[in-house]
């Protein structure tokens, strides 16, 4: 990790702000199956609920841990999500159950 905290090394950064200038990462995207969510012009509230997980997964997991490769990081992540976040963290957004509980009871 770098004095500021940041994973990533500057070419790596450099490499995807490329990738988004040359308009090269949606063919990316979409070689790998994955379909790129934009944002709608002006309308800040878009990806709330995505920004507040990678939040709340950066504060509960990624800043608590050094994964040495992409692997780990996956099955630590997945192991995250599944064992934890899905199934014991409770969400006001959904009156106080896990995800699990609100899409038993739906």
């Amino acid at each position: 990790m770098s004095k500021n905290g940041n994973r990533y090394s500057e070419e790596f950064k450099q490499q995807i702000i490329e990738l988004y200038k040359s308009g090269s990462i949606v063919a990316y995207l979409r070689s790998h199956g994955i379909v790129h969510s934009f944002s709608r012009k002006e309308n800040p509230y878009d990806n709330a609920c995505i920004e507040s997980f990678h939040s709340l997964l950066k504060k509960e997991e990624v800043n608590h841990k050094k994964y040495y490769d992409f692997n780990t990081a996956g099955r630590a992540l997945f192991e995250y999500i599944e064992s934890w976040y899905n199934r014991k963290r409770i969400h006001s957004a959904i009156n106080y159950l896990t995800p699990q509980a609100a899409h038993d009871a739906a």
